[in-house]
């Protein structure tokens, strides 16, 4: 068996039910997770205080995301001063620490003050109370804060948000020691997996014989596209599988049916500040596994619309590949929504 393989089996991912970062289903089971473990508590008093009539924690997970053009529908003037007074806001959403690194580091290659582990302490220390220039410098709103919070936790769990695969010219998995070698000559930046493409048909077809169910239809008037960047792969794809494998479609079956399950998931400890660092570890750890039965191929030259050149690599899988990559999502979107839940009881007792 393959290391990712391994990995699953002995942590028996499955096992207890049967026994997702992410897309629009993925954030919201985390947040349908966190929903339902915080019910009853302040947390959920402090929570609700925040939100607007209609919302709930699990349907503001996806906000961060819809700032981001107009797929969920127009943007609010909310929306708009957010992004106005947040250039970078796309950037708060990861990390891009090399994953073969085992920690992360203020300052090292890949990471930036404006980077997801950074947003998060920032929305964390707000939602304390500390809301001073040196804490909060993006002058963040508590509910702006827990916006974020409740989205890049999820974020943060999805490993390929924080491990990064850069390519050497040979097209062979390299470890940058400072940015300046990422120069796109001898070595090259996935860009978070974006630019390693996986065959679609391919992939249809290995899952088609090891995941039951059937694939979501695509929207009204959207084209298939042969191939599937391996960040999306992750993103929407392994959230698909893991729902399916467990005989779940909505975020709300999954959270459920996965908290029926009574998870073991390990807790954070310390200072609340210093748990998108531990987080980042840990999904450091799981992208380790998520890069290890996946095989850079042929590099391809791109234009992009704004006339630059970039660079993209085919990507191979093994053909077991969807079981323990599905297996490996539905960990991570448990630990995601537990994680949220005690962040938020953690900073409302």
């Amino acid at each position: 068996m393959k290391k990712l393989a391994c990995v699953v089996a002995l942590t028996s991912a499955f096992a207890s039910f049967d026994a997702l970062a992410w897309g629009n289903d993925g954030h919201r089971a985390v947040g349908a997770i966190a929903e339902k473990l915080i019910k009853g508590s302040n947390a959920e008093k402090q929570v609700a205080a925040l939100l607007l009539p209609g919302e709930s924690l699990e349907s503001i997970t996806v906000w961060a995301d819809c700032v981001k053009g107009n797929w969920c529908g127009p943007q609010t003037p909310e929306m708009v001063a957010y992004v106005e007074a947040n250039a970078q806001h796309s950037e708060y959403h990861y990390t891009d620490v090399p994953f073969q690194n085992s920690h992360y580091h203020d300052g090292a290659v890949g990471t930036a003050e404006v980077d997801i582990v950074h947003t998060l302490k920032q929305a964390i220390a707000v939602l304390q109370g500390n809301t001073g220039a040196a804490a909060n410098p993006h002058q963040f709103t508590r509910r702006q804060a827990l916006l974020l919070i409740a989205h890049m936790t999820g974020d943060i769990h999805q490993p390929l948000h924080v491990g990064a695969a850069f390519i050497g010219k040979d097209g062979k998995y390299v470890v940058p020691q400072k940015h300046d070698d990422i120069d796109s000559v001898s070595m090259f930046d996935s860009r978070g997996g974006n630019n390693l493409l996986l065959d679609d048909d391919k992939v249809s077809a290995l899952s088609a014989s090891l995941i039951p169910g059937e694939d979501k239809p695509l929207p009204v008037g959207m084209q298939k596209s042969p191939t599937k960047p391996f960040h999306s792969y992750w993103d929407t794809t392994v959230v698909d599988y893991a729902m399916r494998r467990i005989s779940t479609r909505t975020p709300e079956q999954f959270a459920q049916k996965v908290i029926d399950g009574k998870p073991a998931v390990v807790m954070n400890t310390g200072a609340a500040t210093t748990w998108p660092y531990q987080w980042a570890d840990d999904a450091l750890a799981v992208s380790k596994l998520a890069y290890a039965d996946v095989t850079p191929g042929k590099i391809t030259a791109q234009t992009s619309r704004k006339g630059e050149t970039y660079y993209t690599f085919a990507l191979e899988m093994t053909p077991n590949y969807p079981v323990p990559s599905s297996a490996l999502a539905k960990t991570q979107l448990i630990k995601g929504g537990y994680h949220l839940a005690s962040l938020l009881q953690t900073i409302w007792p």
